[in-house]
């Protein structure tokens, strides 16, 4: 094996900064592994990481981009959760393994140490992490599929099941034809749900009503609410997952049946969110933000994968050095996911 790698790195905030270079092969320490990566899925929030910092205090050289499949190469001493040749995904929040209070944070500081964040990414064709920042990967998936899990897969499992607790005959409305918006209509309908989506597209409206989607909505074709109005008479969703942000929640106030729930979970329309009061306080919905979740909620995931034999959207695979190219096509918008393998 040769003793060096490449790898994506970045001195500074912009993408004009991405660089592919070349390192040593990392080694584990104590109750560490070693992984070699087969495949790096892209979120939106990877591309503003490397754009912005999105506020991130980011190690230097930086490595971005939280999402990756792969195989154990190596373990440290000590290590017992892997072995060599298991295939494995990674965490998005290290450490947060169970329960409802997050590690590292706290009312003034909220928790937000992330891999591709705080913490290194996984831009690197071999990576080590602590063995409890890792989960075994679908037996039923790929690794390019698998890779999509981590973030976009268990937000909209976090959101839906996890913290939603949907029920067979909801109803759900996906805003979008993104990673996460797609995995929550597939979740949804796992689930037993009635899917509504809008997207401004009437091709990607026909692939989600291929995907089960049992209504699609074109919301440039008038007001996407009033047509919610109408295909419940009146009775709105019962959980919606806005992936938009800003002053969009008020549409989606506006949208949620009384006493249902809405998933804040993107901020393509800006991190300041705005919403009527009045519709808020008569419909008292639950509004949760959805902050992607902990390791054994992606563990549960897994098992829903290879039981519900779910399959990712893909969207195109580039490879390791196409960097850019990938993060133009987030900047254009994908159905689905945007993969990149070494």
């Amino acid at each position: 094996m040769s003793e060096t790698m490449q790898r994506w790195t970045m001195s500074a905030l912009g993408r004009q900064h991405l660089q592919l270079t070349e390192s040593a092969i990392p080694q584990p320490g104590p109750h560490e592994i070693r992984v070699k990566v087969k495949a790096v899925s892209l979120n939106y929030r990877d591309k503003m990481v490397i754009e912005t910092g999105t506020g991130l205090t980011l190690p230097q050289p930086f490595i971005p981009a939280s999402d990756m499949a792969g195989e154990v190469d190596a373990i440290g001493p000590g290590v017992s959760r892997f072995q060599p040749g298991e295939r494995v995904i990674s965490t998005f929040s290290p450490g947060w393994i169970d329960g409802r209070q997050k590690p590292h944070g706290d009312a003034r500081t909220p928790p937000y140490r992330t891999l591709g964040g705080f913490y290194q990414g996984m831009l690197a064709e071999y990576v080590v992490l602590h063995e409890d920042w890792l989960a075994a990967a679908p037996q039923s998936l790929d690794d390019v599929q698998a890779s999509t899990l981590p973030c976009a897969g268990l937000t909209a499992w976090f959101a839906l099941v996890e913290q939603g607790r949907l029920s067979a005959g909801d109803s759900v409305l996906v805003q979008g034809t993104g990673g996460v918006a797609l995995f929550a209509l597939q979740i949804a309908k796992a689930q037993g749900a009635e899917v509504y989506v809008t997207s401004g597209s009437e091709e990607k409206l026909a692939r989600a009503r291929a995907l089960g989607a049992d209504h699609g909505i074109n919301r440039q074709q008038g007001d996407w609410v009033e047509e919610i109005y109408a295909l419940t008479q009146d009775r709105g969703i019962d959980h919606v997952v806005d992936t938009v942000g800003g002053p969009n929640l008020g549409n989606s106030l506006r949208a949620v049946a009384v006493g249902g729930r809405i998933s804040v979970i993107g901020a393509l329309e800006g991190f300041e969110v705005s919403a009527p009061v009045v519709p808020l306080l008569l419909k008292s919905p639950v509004i949760q933000g959805i902050g992607v979740g902990h390791r054994r909620a992606l563990e549960d995931l897994v098992r829903a994968v290879d039981v519900n034999r779910l399959q990712p959207v893909i969207d195109h695979v580039y490879r390791f050095d196409q960097l850019q190219q990938a993060l133009d096509h987030l900047d254009r918008g994908a159905f689905g996911k945007i993969v990149l393998t070494p």
